[in-house]
Formats: C-alpha cells, sequence, structure tokens
C-alpha cells in the first residue's frame, strides 16, 4: 500500500511539474479583436507570459493590466516567445504579422513554434509554412470553431493542421484557450476545415433568414415559428443560435457579416483548385455581399436577413 501511495504522488508531482514547465512558455499573440483578445486573456488566466501586439495600438493597453507585454511590432513580440500565435481577419492582415522588417518571422528564433489561427485560403498558408520551414520554425495553422462567447470563455475548438509531434509540444497553450483540439492532417488541412465548416455556416444562415422572412410576410406567428423549426429537423446549433436573433433584428456582432462574405469567397477559391462546384455556396455569398453593399458589414452575419427585406 505504501509503494503504490508513493508511486502515485510521484506521478502527481511529475505532472504538476510538467504542468509548470508548460506555463513557462512564452507566448506572442498577434491581433487583438474579439478571438484574439479572448484568447490572449486566457493565456494569461492560464499563468503564461504573454506578450502582444496589435495593429491599432490602444486595444493593446489594457492588456497590460492583466500583466502581458505590449510590443511595438510583431517582431518584437516574437522575439523572445517559444511559441507564436496569430488572429486577424485576412490574408493581407496575415502577410503583415509575418513578413517584412518588422514580422514576426524576423523576430523568432528558430525552434520557435509558429500557429496560425486565422481563417484564410490554404495557398497563403502553405506558403507561411514554408517561410517558417526556412527561419527553421514548427508551424501549424490551427483555425477555431466559435465565436465571441467561446473566445472569451476559453471553450474555442482549434482544427488543426501539421505535424503532429508539434501539436502535442503546444497542446497547453491551445488547451487554455479551447475545450477541443482536432488533428486534421498535414499543413492546410485545419484551413481547408474552417472554409467547409463556415461555408455550410454561412449557407445556412442565409436560407434561414429567407426562410423567416416568408413565414413573416405570411403573416404567421414568428413566436411559433421560430421554436418549431429550432427543434425540428432543420434545428442544426447555428440555425438554434440565430432564428431568434433574426426575428428580433439583434444584430450585436459576434461574428461580422463582413468575415463571413470573405470566408465564403475563400471557400469558393478553394473549390475551384479541386474542381468543386459550389452554386448554393456562390448564391448564399452574394446575398452577403448585398448585405455589405446595404450597410450591414461591421454587424454580425444574421444580419444578412436585411439584404432580402427591401426585395420581400
Amino acid at each position: 500500500m505504501h509503494r503504490r501511495t508513493t508511486s502515485t504522488a510521484s506521478c502527481a508531482t511529475l505532472a504538476a511539474i510538467g504542468n509548470k514547465e508548460a506555463r513557462m512558455q512564452r507566448i506572442a499573440v498577434l491581433g487583438l479583436g474579439i478571438m484574439g483578445g479572448g484568447m490572449a486573456r486566457n493565456l494569461l488566466k492560464a499563468g503564461f507570459d504573454v506578450a502582444v501586439y496589435n495593429r491599432t495600438a490602444a486595444k493593446a493597453h489594457p492588456f497590460a493590466d492583466q500583466g502581458a507585454q505590449i510590443a511595438q511590432t510583431p517582431r518584437d513580440a516574437a522575439q523572445n516567445a517559444d511559441v507564436v500565435l496569430s488572429m486577424v481577419a485576412e490574408d493581407n492582415a496575415s502577410r503583415a504579422m509575418w513578413l517584412g522588417q518588422d514580422g514576426a518571422l524576423a523576430g523568432a528564433k528558430p525552434g520557435t513554434v509558429l500557429i496560425e489561427s486565422s481563417t484564410l485560403t490554404t495557398g497563403w498558408v502553405r506558403e507561411l509554412a514554408a517561410a517558417a520551414q526556412e527561419r527553421g520554425c514548427p508551424f501549424l495553422d490551427a483555425p477555431v470553431r466559435g465565436s465571441k462567447v467561446q473566445a472569451a470563455g476559453g471553450e474555442l475548438s482549434f482544427l488543426v493542421g501539421g505535424a503532429a509531434a508539434v501539436l502535442e509540444q503546444v497542446r497547453p497553450v491551445l488547451e487554455a484557450m479551447g475545450s477541443r483540439i482536432d488533428h486534421l492532417g498535414p499543413v492546410g488541412s485545419g484551413t481547408t476545415m474552417k472554409l467547409v465548416n463556415n461555408m455550410l455556416s454561412g449557407s445556412q444562415i442565409a436560407l434561414l433568414a429567407e426562410g423567416l422572412l416568408l413565414a413573416e410576410r405570411a403573416g404567421l406567428d414568428m413566436d411559433k415559428v421560430v421554436p418549431l423549426l429550432i427543434n425540428g429537423a432543420p434545428g442544426s446549433p447555428i440555425v438554434k443560435g440565430a432564428a431568434a436573433r433574426i426575428v428580433a433584428r439583434d444584430y450585436t456582432t459576434n461574428f461580422a457579416l463582413r468575415w463571413m462574405h470573405k470566408d465564403l469567397t475563400y471557400a469558393l477559391d478553394e473549390a475551384v483548385q479541386h474542381n468543386v462546384p459550389l452554386p448554393l455556396v456562390a448564391a448564399a455569398r452574394e446575398v452577403f455581399g448585398m448585405a455589405m453593399g446595404q450597410g450591414h458589414a461591421d454587424e454580425d452575419f444574421v444580419a444578412v436577413v436585411e439584404a432580402l427585406r427591401p426585395q420581400a
């Protein structure tokens, strides 16, 4: 009995040491928007040494009060980091974070693990991975499922592409920000999965908007329509979360409409590379484009319904 107790205690001690060593990793977070800001806060709460950079410096200042180091450039943020994580809006913003004299690649030392969690094109992700390899830095693409609430609560789901061994090296970092980690395969796999995820999400919301608007204009009782839809066959998780907001015209931004339009565009570009027709996704993108043209770009993507109201 004594030996077993000692063995159990030793295992617990080793685990505690391992966790402490993981927390000693220095993390650089590039991009402090709705998603990146939540991710940085959870890393700080978990006890990591965090440096942050944001293009608009004013967004970075509040993180100093939470213990983060404020970097003046991505390069400065990356210089002393063991892991560099980027979370920005699109390809051009990602390039600005990583490339150039002040980019994170210029500051990262060989062996630093680079993680791109933005939703991007697979072409740019693979180009970035090649640049990281030239620098001697392991690379993962790890975009996320989830939005504002999940980012703030540490409940994101990571879709990871890259070497399994590299994922294991940074697993404690990702676990501080998320509740699920899925390894999809080599570099680019996580990004491809994210584009598939978002093209389905965007298309569902565009179709939901059409259905709810038809029910509304036909004079149905919307207090009955919404429960019937969300508790019936159409009631996917995204429909459950969006239906009542569309009816109430609650467009408080969790995920901006402009970024769903961008993601649908990236998905269509990916489909061209694989010779896969996506006519429904193309139609959904057009509706999101109409909503942007009417001034809804920075509202939540459920505001896509407003593109249809003048025509109904």
